[in-house]
């Protein structure tokens, strides 16, 4: 039903590890966490995947574009959604131009996916970027018209991956939280410390978003962290 608006100008940024170099170690990381979180939603559906972190600076974006990558490279029909409407970045790392996206859908009745949906040079992957900056994100989360765009492409694509706001700072991935199958948390030692993950542990617990792991976006571990987050120990030098 959907076709993707094809970009004779795309270029992929150079944190886009997975597309540029995927013979790369850190390439090989990223398939090992798309095993992971295959496993664990082995029991359930996993059609919507929210990415999000504690604090501005953790990489999330970045690690979500990759993630996007390594599922799309496995023959899965894959969309990325840069649903940080208040800071966005995917159109960046990818190249696209963004003045026309995720915000567009949500407040103007009848737009069309087609128009919208970039093609990235990652075969089965497509972009859809967050467009213009709107006043109110959280409240165009949570509208019924998010819910009827989740319902739509649930229809059209294999995986939904969502780029959110960091918890900490604004209510964005909390409302996302029980919309989404599945949430996966990134963590960068230099900006997060214990406390700051604890507390958007505690913010996600509260709306009842299904956390199936963490990447830890460093060389090193953080104390204290439990054993069964899984880790991406090779630190990218990252966006979001």
């Amino acid at each position: 039903m959907f076709k993707s608006r094809k970009n004779n100008d795309l270029y992929e940024g150079k944190n886009l590890i997975t597309l540029t170099n995927p013979s790369s170690f850190i390439s090989e990381e990223f398939r090992t966490l798309r095993t992971n979180i295959q496993f664990s939603m082995i029991d359930k559906e996993l059609k919507t995947l929210m990415v999000t972190s504690s604090r501005q600076g953790e990489g999330k974006s970045t690690i979500a574009a990759n993630l996007a990558i390594v599922f799309a490279s496995q023959g899965k029909k894959v969309l990325l959604v840069d649903a940080d409407m208040r800071n966005p970045s995917l159109h960046k790392l990818f190249k696209v131009e963004n003045q026309l996206g995720l915000t567009k859908i949500l407040t103007t009745k009848g737009s069309q996916l087609i128009h919208l949906v970039h093609q990235t040079r990652q075969e089965n992957l497509s972009l859809l970027t967050s467009g213009a900056l709107p006043p109110n994100p959280s409240e165009l989360l949570a509208s019924q018209r998010m819910a009827q765009f989740i319902a739509l492409v649930k229809k059209e694509y294999d995986l939904i991956i969502f780029d959110l706001p960091p918890v900490n700072i604004v209510t964005d991935a909390q409302v996302m939280g029980n919309k989404a199958d599945g949430t996966v948390f990134v963590i960068r030692k230099e900006v997060a410390d214990l406390s700051d993950i604890l507390k958007a542990k505690e913010l996600l617990n509260l709306v009842q978003a299904n956390v199936i792991g963490a990447i830890f976006n460093s060389k090193e571990r953080i104390k204290g962290m439990n054993a069964n987050y899984y880790s991406k120990e090779k630190e990218l030098e990252s966006i979001g």
